[in-house]
C-alpha cells in the first residue's frame, strides 16, 4: 500500500513539490549511487578489525576477551551519536551532516597507520564508531527525499547492499594489504578511500527536492514521539532488526577469526572465504527490494509486501544456523552459517520504509536514528559475548558453536516478535487519527531544489 490518500501523506504534499508519490526526480538515482559507495567505505570500515583480527590479537597480544573488547567498543558511543544526529537532521539538510560524518571515519583510521597500543587502537574505533552510528539512518533519510513512498524499497536494498559491497571489495584488497604489507596499511588506505568519497560528494552530493524537512514542521500533522516509539511497529522493528544485527556484528568481529582459528584456514584463504556471507547476503537484499516492490505494485499490504516478507527469513536464518553443532565438516559448518546469516539482510531493506509509512517527514529522521541506535545496541553486546564464551570453553571450536548457537535463539526470536509486531499499514490509520495538524503559516511554500 502507498501512503497516497491517507490523512499523513496529504500532510506531507503541503509544502512539498507536491508529489512524493508519482515522479522520481532527476538527479536521484546519481544521489542513490553516491550512498551506495557511502555505505561501501562505512562497511569496509568496520571488517578491517574482524579481517586483521588475527594478526591484531598476535602483534598486541591479546586474549579472546579483549579482543571481543576491542570489537564491542565500536558500538560504545554508536547509539548516542545516532540519536543525537537523528534530531540535528531534522534541522539540517542531509548533504552537509553526511559530509561531515564521512570525514571523521578518515580521519580516525590514520592513527593505525604507525605503531600503536592497544588502547590507541580502541579508542580510534569508539571515535570511528560515534561517526558511523548515524549512517544509514541519516543516509536513508536521504535517499527518501528523492522517491516517494512506493519507490522506496528498492532504493533501500540498494543503499542496504553498499554493506555487502563494502566486504565483498574490501575485504579480498585489505587482506592483500594485510598479508604482503602490514594489517597497519589496511587502516590508512581506508583513510584515503574516505576522504576521496568526501571529494565526490562535495562535488555530486544534492538534497532531495521531494520534501523540505522545515517547511514540513510548519504544516504537517505531528505524532507525539512516546506514541511514535512505542508503536508496534516500531518495536517489531527495533526487535527484529536486532536479531540481524547481532548476527551481521559477530561477522564483522569475530568470522574471519572463526574461519583461520576454528576451521584451520588461512589469512590467505581467509580473503576470500570471507566475503561468501556477504555475497549471498547481498542477493537475499536485492531480491526482497525487488519482490516486495512488485507485492506493493500488485496491492499486497506493506504488513505481507514488507513486514512478512523481512521477518520469515530472520526464523528460517537461526533454524538453519542452530544445526551448527550438530554437523561434521569445515565445509557443510562453513554453508550453513553463511546461509543462515545471510537471511538476515531482509530485515534491513523493509524496516526503515516501514517506518516511513506512518512518521511525518519532518520527524523521520529521528525516529529512524532512535530505531538505529536500538537495534545496534547487539553490537555491543555480541562480539563481547562470544569474546567470553570462547575464553571460557573447553576448546576453541566448543566455544565458537555454543556462541553461533546463542546467535541462532536470538534470531529466532526476533524474527518471531517482527512476525507479531509489524502491521505499518494499520499504524499509520490508527497514529494519524489523533495527529493534530500545525499552524498552517507556510501553506503554498515550494520546497528548493
Amino acid at each position: 500500500m502507498s501512503a497516497q490518500g491517507s490523512p499523513m501523506a496529504a500532510g506531507k504534499t503541503t509544502g512539498t513539490s507536491r508529489e512524493a508519490g508519482k515522479e522520481t526526480p532527476k538527479g536521484a538515482w546519481t544521489v542513490t549511487f553516491l550512498l551506495f559507495l557511502f555505505m561501501l567505505v562505512n562497511f569496509a570500515d568496520k571488517i578491517v578489525v574482524g579481517l586483521a583480527g588475527v594478526p591484531i590479537m598476535t602483534d598486541l597480544k591479546l586474549d579472546a576477551e579483549q579482543f571481543g573488547l576491542l570489537g564491542s567498543s565500536f558500538f560504545f558511543l554508536f547509539s548516542i551519536s545516532a540519536i543525537v544526529v537523528g534530531f540535528i537532521v531534522n534541522k539540517v539538510q542531509t548533504r552537509w551532516v553526511l559530509l561531515t560524518l564521512a570525514v571523521i571515519w578518515a580521519l580516525a583510521q590514520f592513527p593505525m597507520v604507525g605503531t600503536v597500543s592497544f588502547t590507541t587502537l580502541l579508542i580510534c574505533r569508539i571515535v570511528l564508531g560515534a561517526g558511523e552510528g548515524p549512517a544509514f539512518s541519516v543516509a536513508a533519510h536521504a535517499i527518501y527525499k528523492w522517491f516517494p513512498d512506493e519507490k522506496r524499497t528498492l532504493p533501500t536494498a540498494i543503499l542496504s547492499q553498499g554493506s555487502a559491497f563494502g566486504v565483498i571489495l574490501a575485504v579480498p584488497a585489505l587482506n592483500w594489504i594485510i598479508v604482503n604489507h602490514s594489517w597497519h596499511y589496511a587502516f590508512g588506505a581506508l583513510g584515503v578511500t574516505g576522504l576521496i568519497w568526501v571529494a565526490a560528494w562535495l562535488a555530486l552530493g544534492r538534497e532531495g527536492p521531494l520534501e523540505d524537512t522545515q517547511a514540513l514542521a510548519a504544516t504537517e500533522p505531528k505524532i507525539p514521539y512516546l506514541q511514535l516509539l512505542t508503536s508496534r511497529t516500531f518495536v517489531g522493528c527495533v526487535a527484529a532488526t536486532f536479531g540481524a544485527y547481532w548476527a551481521l556484528s559477530l561477522g564483522l568481529t569475530w568470522f574471519t577469526p572463526f574461519i583461520i582459528k576454528g576451521l584451520g584456514f588461512s589469512q590467505s584463504d581467509a580473503g576470500w572465504i570471507s566475503t561468501l556471507p556477504w555475497v549471498f547476503g547481498a542477493t537475499i537484499v536485492i531480491l526482497t527490494g525487488w519482490i516486495s516492490q512488485v507485492m506493493m505494485a500488485r496491492g499486497a499490504t506493506t504488513r505481507i509486501a514488507r513486514g512478512v516478507l523481512g521477518s520469515v527469513p530472520l526464523v528460517i536464518g537461526g533454524v538453519i544456523l542452530a544445526m551448527m553443532p550438530h554437523v561434521a565438516g569445515a565445509g557443510l559448518q562453513l554453508t550453513l552459517l553463511v546461509v543462515g546469516t545471510g537471511l538476515c539482510g531482509a530485515i534491513y531493506v523493509v524496516c526503515p520504509p516501514m517506518l516511513g509509512e506512518f512518521t511525518p517527514v519532518s520527524q523521520r529522521g529521528a525516529v529512524l536514528a532512535i530505531y538505529g541506535a536500538l537495534y545496534t545496541l547487539a553490537g555491543i553486546i555480541a562480539p563481547s559475548v562470544m569474546g567470553t564464551v570462547i575464553q571460557r570453553a573447553g576448546s576453541m571450536l566448543d566455544g565458537y558453536m555454543t556462541g553461533f548457537t546463542i546467535n541462532a535463539a536470538v534470531m529466532v526470536g526476533s524474527g518471531l516478535l517482527g512476525l507479531l509486531l509489524l502491521w505499518p499499514n494499520t499504524e499509520r490509520a490508527r497514529l494519524t487519527r489523533s495527529a493534530a495538524p500545525q499552524p498552517n503559516a507556510l501553506k503554498g511554500v515550494v520546497s528548493p531544489t
